[in-house]
């Protein structure tokens, strides 16, 4: 029997007595277009209103106060990443060391006298006396105050240099990888010339044609003066790939400006690799101006840890003398500490800029939800970004 033959065939249908005859008539006597998506519940499902307002002229049903905007704000940007800071040990542990090296450099000057000859007895070796906890050199100085004194100036530097690299790569790797066409050639032309003159030549001849005068920070500079150009190529790859995602293709038809979608949407993506190596020109930036002073290349005006290895090596052939070797392994384990402080603070970083695992430490935000499966736990890269419930995902956006 064809099942479109009259009412006689649907009055002998079992499914539509099943259903029941009215709710079936109502179906079919309800033309109304589907309404249309208008916002998120809770639990991030898709709600309606009707049918008659795009998703894209809807206005949210609730308002957050200032107050509660501020709260939001606290959340994310301080609590959340301290959250994340405290549960994994290698942060933790990055964050203590990084701030012993800062309490070092800021208030270690102000109560610990800074060395001067004949300050002690000579070359008395590390831990054997309170008075001078890490030994003095063959001129009485201590080794400790040395130390403490020459730190300023050394996270001046490592600030200069690490900074310096990282905005300018990452400025022409985003520039050049967004606009693309000749912006993208000119810079990438500028890039590649710069990558092709070595660095560590490059440096000694700009330190000694420059008047610096043992400027810390115009050092930094120079020690990287073309390392940027390897990172702003890397990240030109990067944003060459998300460039084209949806949510940046969305903010470009929405009309967000360039540099918004740069860095509301691209940066964020990029800041697990820009942090990295942040840490790592910081990390060169400490041995290359060690290396650099304990050469004799650098001008300097103050003690510095390079100059220190220098004048035990030098001065009291520390190298094969049992009596002066602290003077040399002292500065040499605080240069090793502060480069592995900066590490493991770095690979915790990267869990801090992961917005999931940022989103989930956020309480208030999230509302608790500690169940989420996608914590990077696993070591899994962070690929999409979940916010809060009820707002849009869009990696960073």
């Amino acid at each position: 029997m064809n099942p479109t033959d009259g009412n006689d065939s649907a009055d002998s249908d079992p499914v539509v007595d099943a259903v029941g005859r009215e709710s079936v008539e109502d179906r079919q006597s309800d033309t109304r277009p589907r309404s249309s998506i208008t916002g998120h519940d809770q639990q991030g499902q898709a709600l309606t209103d009707g049918g008659t307002v795009s998703e894209f002229e809807q206005m949210a049903d609730v308002s957050m106060t200032t107050a509660e905007r501020r709260r939001q704000w606290f959340e994310e940007k301080i609590l959340a990443p301290g959250r994340i800071v405290w549960d994994d040990w290698r942060a933790r542990t990055g964050a203590f060391i990084v701030l012993v090296y800062l309490l070092m450099g800021t208030l270690g000057p102000l109560l610990v006298t800074a060395p001067q000859p004949n300050q002690g007895p000579r070359l008395i070796g590390a831990f054997r006396s309170l008075q001078y906890p890490l030994g003095t050199t063959a001129s009485g100085e201590s080794i400790f105050a040395q130390i403490i004194h020459a730190t300023p100036s050394m996270l001046v530097m490592i600030a200069s240099g690490a900074v310096f690299t990282v905005v300018l790569g990452t400025a022409v790797g985003t520039l050049a990888g967004y606009k693309g066409g000749r912006t993208d050639s000119a810079l990438m032309t500028v890039t590649d010339i710069m990558m092709t003159i070595p660095g560590l030549p490059l440096t000694i001849v700009l330190a000694a044609a420059l008047q610096i005068k043992g400027n810390p920070a115009v050092i930094g500079i120079l020690i990287t003066v073309n390392a940027w150009a390897g990172l702003g190529r890397a990240i030109r790859s990067q944003v060459l790939t998300l460039r084209d995602s949806e949510y940046v293709e969305a903010s470009r038809i929405m009309g967000i400006k360039t540099p918004t979608i740069i860095t509301g949407d691209i940066i964020p993506n990029l800041m697990p690799y820009i942090t990295m190596n942040f840490v790592q020109q910081a990390r060169a930036v400490i041995f290359g101006s060690v290396g650099l002073y304990f050469l004799g290349v650098l001008p300097y005006n103050n003690v510095n840890w390079g100059v220190m290895m220098n004048a035990a090596v030098e001065r009291a052939g520390a190298v094969s003398s049992p009596l002066a070797f602290h003077w040399l392994l002292m500065p040499m384990l605080t240069i090793i500490v502060l480069a592995l402080g900066l590490t493991l603070l770095a690979q915790g970083a990267d869990r801090i800029f992961n917005p999931r695992v940022r989103a989930r430490h956020a309480k208030s935000i999230g509302g608790g939800d500690d169940d989420d499966d996608g914590d990077d736990e696993d070591g899994d890269p962070p690929t999409t970004s979940t916010t809060a419930p009820g707002m849009s995902t869009a990696g960073g956006s």
